[in-house]
């Protein structure tokens, strides 16, 4: 195998350097959508129930709507933030209870899944 390298370097050694890095970004990223999927599609993570800790991308995951559905919840209140926030912080932040804005956004989830139901 060393023999091997050493010959591929020898002959081309742009081209391994360039090999080498897309194997690594090959595994980095074939790792990361390995993860992701085995982490959502493992039942304790579908359907959680909404909490303060959540982003809205998080919620829109587990809940397996679209993220426009969590947003569109968020902006009722003139909510959505501009960069990743959980519902504490978006709730802090707007000054609102983050009850109503759990609630809020249950209610738009149900009410995507009622229209997707009846299409």
């Amino acid at each position: 195998m060393i023999r091997f390298l050493r010959r591929i370097w020898r002959a081309a050694p742009v081209a391994a350097v360039i090999l080498a890095l897309a194997l690594a970004a090959s595994v980095f990223f074939g790792a990361k959508v390995i993860s992701r999927a085995i982490y959502w599609n493992d039942p304790a993570h579908q359907e959680q129930a909404i909490e303060p800790w959540m982003t809205p991308g998080y919620v829109a995951r587990s809940w397996r709507v679209p993220r426009e559905t969590v947003g569109d919840a968020l902006d009722a209140f003139g909510a959505r933030p501009a960069r990743p926030m959980n519902l504490d912080r978006i709730a802090e932040e707007s000054g609102i209870p983050v009850a109503d804005l759990i609630a809020a956004t249950e209610a738009a989830i149900a009410a995507f899944r009622a229209t997707e139901g009846a299409e």
